[in-house]
């Protein structure tokens, strides 16, 4: 295979490795990390391939964000319901409440019951958003942040139970609007 470059001018590949090389000359080399040091070898890498790139976490003086995300902050109140040393159950008790309600309510609508199942789904939810709000560590219970999950939990906690209360036939609540718009949509 021959090459149609002029001698004059580098190669192509020659042009692609030379700004590595001058990005690695640049970079003061640190001595690796031993076992004993108790460094992570790939953090390490990860620095000095962000540092090979010539990239920074931020610029100084700059406000800007830096290009990588490297992690996902864990959500305002998700850390552990109880100590480190607790069982698992123990540790994430919020979610369990949430999920036995939750199923609990299926059972229920499985058997027929489905008001009251449906009603204790909706339940599950607000307790969720109580949970949400009164503590400040909920284990796996906060998925984003604090507003945004009481928000969603308390609109659909409160929706799914009131569709339960007007569940047909005989409603125990009767609201005229949802009621128009129910059978607009239905009929």
């Amino acid at each position: 295979m021959s090459t149609d470059a002029p001698d004059d001018q580098p190669s192509e590949s020659a042009t692609k490795a030379e700004p590595e090389a001058r990005a690695e000359a640049a970079t003061p080399s640190a001595p690796e990390p031993g076992p004993a040091a108790g460094a992570s070898r790939a953090g390490a890498g990860v620095r000095t391939g962000v540092a090979k790139l010539g990239w920074s976490r931020r610029e100084p003086g700059s406000r800007r964000f830096p290009r990588i995300t490297r992690s996902i902050a864990r959500p305002e109140g998700g850390g552990r319901a109880a100590a480190g040393d607790a069982p698992a159950p123990a540790r994430q008790w919020p979610v369990l409440l949430v999920l036995s309600l939750t199923a609990l309510g299926l059972i229920l609508t499985a058997f027929d019951i489905t008001r009251i199942g449906t009603m204790l789904i909706g339940v599950a939810l607000l307790v969720g958003a109580g949970l949400r709000w009164a503590l400040p560590s909920v284990g796996m219970l906060a998925v984003r942040s604090r507003f945004t999950d009481l928000a969603t939990y308390s609109v659909l906690g409160a929706a799914i139970v009131l569709l339960a209360l007007m569940q047909q036939p005989h409603p125990w609540v009767e609201l005229p609007f949802l009621d128009r718009t129910l059978h607009f949509t239905v009929d």
